[in-house]
């Protein structure tokens, strides 16, 4: 029912007034509170207790979930912080096998061999090949990584030979080290260097202050296609340059960014220190080369477009003859010599290299340069007020519409080849992945790009580190739980047993009141405060 005081308030001054749910939305917000939880329910199979618990989202972008995209940006720079200035070998030497595991692998043995005999016998091995499945599922709970076999296909390579437009690079004998040289001052002080560097991709046209093209007619969008594209793989080339020059195992926590013009960017923090001029001889001479069936000519388009015959894959709509598979495509481009690679991509000549010693103002600069756009997707680049930033997006975007993405890109049907993996469906200019949606802007990879060697700790850990310090500044216990304790199920949405979301982040938001309080009382205890101020403190918590 209305309130005749509602009634006799004015519309423009109703509407002005705040919704109450966003204004709970927003409290949430500034108390690191998920605004959009997976309700999970939780069975204590000791005590038979079921409840339901809120658990965050884990989104890393801010248009998603701002409080858990912060605590994602905060996690990776204490990750890069930790690993950019070690002074220590981090230690990834596997542990010895125990007798279990050595008895899965003797039994896998034993089962290899079973089934080998039973297929030179002509038996049947369905029933083999299914438990021997089960046994390598196993073999990795029993907490041995990877497969038995190894690589079971085999891989394509072509000349490793250096293209002839490429500059020659210095190569060092590599040393079983992470961490590169120390030098010592004047004062007899050792500093052990470490660099930043920032990569980008070579010029398209000429662009304004917001990075749309002064003439879009000249502009090489086909080009800057390609190169979003195979950014990563450039990416990948560079650093294995980059540890043969250095002559180290070099160590690495890198971010893809994007620029004004839109193209994708790297900013990398480096273990180790080399010669500026090295780092932009190694970036002039890195260069990836995409051996692809070419993309010259649509054979396909418009309503001519190749059609899905069971058993036998897609065919020429007029011919009926079957298009060559991803396989026999490849074939043909390996046994033509005179053939060139679909694509060579490069990085541009701005290469920017800073050297940072560790605990400096420089340091958190970086560290906090590097996190500064994981919040945000690439296609947030864009100022949707900019009518010429719009256009310039809407043309990159139709450059990329039929340029194929990967092996399984339906837009390879276009060019008259079925995707690898081909099944019915498939319509070039409407892949799914990653590559083709706006807000990624042909660039598929990942955003945050980390060595295994990088602090000797994965994301998870990083993650029980801040939770172990949050519990000890609570002087809560770290008591270790039975993962057997516990059965959990997903609440879905419509379920009769959960409450409202504006109820469930009242009760989060009140929470963090009371963490955040019993903090502010420990602190002053800390600075022993006087019993009064403490007594204050614990009112305001109540």
């Amino acid at each position: 029912m209305t309130n005749t005081t509602d009634r006799a308030t004015p519309r423009a001054v109703r509407m002005a007034q705040p919704l109450a749910r966003e204004v709970v939305e927003e409290i949430a917000k500034q108390y690191g509170v998920c605004i959009r939880p997976i309700a999970l329910r939780r069975l204590d199979t000791y005590t038979g207790k079921v409840e339901t618990i809120d658990v965050p989202c884990g989104a890393t972008l801010e248009s998603k979930c701002p409080p858990c995209a912060k605590r994602n940006r905060q996690l990776r720079m204490a990750q890069c912080r930790e690993g950019w200035h070690l002074d220590h070998e981090p230690v990834n030497t596997p542990d010895e096998a125990d007798d279990y595991q050595r008895y899965l692998v003797e039994l896998r043995a034993d089962a290899q061999a079973w089934r080998d005999e039973a297929e030179r016998a002509g038996q049947d091995t369905t029933d083999l090949d299914a438990s021997i499945g089960d046994l390598d599922d196993e073999i990795n709970r029993a907490g041995m990584r990877g497969d038995v076999l190894g690589r079971t296909t085999g891989k394509r390579s072509r000349s490793t030979r250096r293209r002839q437009d490429a500059p020659d690079l210095p190569k060092r004998a590599m040393s079983a080290t992470t961490l590169g040289r120390t030098f010592t001052g004047a004062d007899g002080r050792t500093f052990r260097p470490s660099m930043f560097i920032t990569l980008t991709l070579p010029s398209y046209g000429r662009v304004r202050k917001n990075g749309a093209p002064v003439d879009p007619s000249t502009y090489d969008y086909a080009r800057a296609a390609r190169d979003a594209l195979h950014f990563s793989k450039l990416v990948d080339r560079f650093v294995q340059n980059l540890r043969r020059v250095a002559g180290f195992d070099v160590q690495y926590f890198a971010s893809v960014e994007p620029q004004k013009r839109l193209a994708p960017h790297l900013h990398m923090a480096v273990r180790g220190h080399l010669p500026r001029a090295e780092i932009k001889q190694i970036a002039a001479a890195t260069y990836h080369q995409v051996w692809w069936p070419s993309v010259d000519r649509a054979v396909f388009e418009g309503e001519h477009l190749p059609v899905w015959e069971d058993g036998a894959g897609y065919l020429d709509p007029e011919t009926g003859e079957v298009l060559p598979t991803w396989d026999e495509a490849l074939d043909k481009l390996d046994q033509d010599d005179e053939a060139e690679p679909l694509h060579v991509v490069r990085f541009g000549v701005q290469v920017d290299v800073q050297g940072v010693l560790a605990g400096t103002t420089d340091a958190d600069t970086c560290i906090r340069y590097l996190s500064k756009y994981l919040t945000k997707s690439i296609g947030d680049a864009i100022d949707p007020d900019d009518s010429a930033q719009r256009e310039h997006a809407e043309r990159l975007g139709n450059a990329l519409r039929y340029e194929p993405c990967s092996p399984t890109c339906p837009n390879w049907l276009r060019y008259g080849v079925q995707p690898k993996g081909a099944k019915p469906g498939m319509l070039p200019g409407r892949c799914r992945g990653k590559a083709h949606k706006p807000e990624h802007l042909g660039y598929a990879g990942r955003r945050v790009l980390v060595s295994r060697k990088w602090s000797n700790k994965t994301l998870t850990e990083h993650k029980h580190d801040r939770r172990t310090w949050v519990l000890e500044a609570l002087d809560l216990p770290d008591e270790p739980v039975d993962p057997h304790r516990y059965v959990w199920r997903q609440v879905k949405p419509g379920d009769p047993g959960l409450d409202p979301i504006g109820v469930r982040l009242l009760r989060s938001v009140h929470e963090r009141q009371r963490w955040r309080n019993h903090l502010r009382e420990l602190e002053a205890r800390a600075a022993g405060l006087p019993n009064e101020e403490l007594s204050a403190i614990r009112e305001d918590a109540a």
